[in-house]
């Protein structure tokens, strides 16, 4: 979750026009959000038995919580603003029109 959220309002990619290589190429200059940018997130688990999955009957999520992030931001800026972006990430000066 705390990845979509960085993709969604942080994390972008600067690159030099000279030779197309990033500037922001290390975590020095890369925006990624930290314990004080996130608020308090609740996890909530669905309580399933699948005994096909693998012997300890438990999946991950990894990637797939966070393909939906960015979209449900931009959609909230939306409703917000009535503003719609379709760029990430999303920035104070998309809401400037």
């Amino acid at each position: 979750m705390v990845g979509g959220i960085g993709m969604a309002l942080m994390e972008r990619t600067v690159l030099d026009q000279r030779d197309g290589r990033p500037v922001n190429a290390h975590m020095a200059d890369y925006l990624v959000p930290v314990n004080l940018d996130i608020a308090n997130i609740e996890a909530h688990f669905v309580d399933e038995v699948d005994p096909h999955v693998n012997a300890l009957g438990v999946k991950g999520l990894g990637e797939i919580a966070l393909v939906g992030m960015a979209p449900a931001i931009a959609n909230a800026v939306y409703h917000a603003t009535g503003i719609r972006v379709r760029t990430l990430p999303i920035r104070i000066e998309d809401m400037i029109a």
